[in-house]
């Protein structure tokens, strides 16, 4: 058995194939999202489920601690939970502005708080941050969502700095459009249909497992390696 890899965001979308991947390349695994029902349906070898708010930082550490006595420290956090939720920024409300600045950047961060320590003074892990190619530049509707991805760019990358003396990797990988349920975060209708119709037109997102494949070729680089950043689109879309 290898080392144990957390995944965040892990019952969906990318973070539910990021989980099948490690798992299948035998990792244990600890998955954390809300829906407890989605993550054990899978079913995976040696792996721990549990129900969690990635902002709240008392239950991520008490999952992780329980991980950590059952398969041994974390080598890798995978940071993947995340919100999109689209708006005219002069109609959309505060609380889905407040919303997303709690998951997408907070939520990075328990998990960030809970590990790095431990990692730096065994001089080795790995943090990979799922942000977006909306961590790199705009797009209207966007902007409070651009905001939390730019701000996942620059933690990751200035945590990254500061850690490297001590052997430790600090990782952002960027989509373009992937085929997940984000979009159906989106409470604006018309924003969604409008959204679906350009996808059309770039022939649809990524497949999840072109993400997951991207993370493996990262992680698995010797630890004196590190990829700091993949940037990964359909090679239709423009921006």
């Amino acid at each position: 058995m290898k080392k144990l890899v957390v995944i965040t965001g892990a019952s969906s979308g990318i973070g539910k194939t990021i989980a099948k991947q490690f798992s299948k390349n035998n990792h244990p695994v600890l998955l954390l999202s809300r829906r407890l029902d989605k993550m054990e349906e899978l079913e995976l070898q040696n792996s721990l489920c549990k129900s969690v708010d990635v902002t709240d930082l008392e239950k991520m550490q008490e999952a992780i601690k329980e991980a950590e006595s059952k398969f041994g420290k974390v080598d890798c956090l995978i940071n993947c939970a995340g919100i999109m939720l689209l708006g005219d920024p002069k109609e959309q409300s505060f609380n889905e502005w407040n919303d997303m600045i709690d998951v997408n950047i907070k939520g990075i961060l328990t998990g960030t708080n809970i590990v790095l320590k431990d990692m730096v003074s065994r001089n080795e892990g790995t943090i990979i941050n799922i942000s977006s190619i909306a961590g790199r530049k705009t797009f209207d509707n966007h902007a409070v969502y651009c905001g939390t991805k730019f701000a996942v760019h620059a933690i990751t990358e200035n945590i990254r700095k500061e850690v490297a003396s001590s052997n430790v990797r600090v990782i952002t990988i960027a989509p373009g459009v992937v085929e997940t349920p984000l979009l159906s975060h989106t409470s604006d209708e018309n924003i969604k249909s409008n959204y679906n119709e350009w996808k059309k037109s770039i022939e649809s997102g990524l497949d999840p497992q072109q993400i997951a494949s991207c993370i493996d070729f990262a992680y698995n680089q010797p630890q004196d390696v590190c990829i700091r950043e993949i940037v990964i689109a359909k090679t239709k879309q423009e921006d």
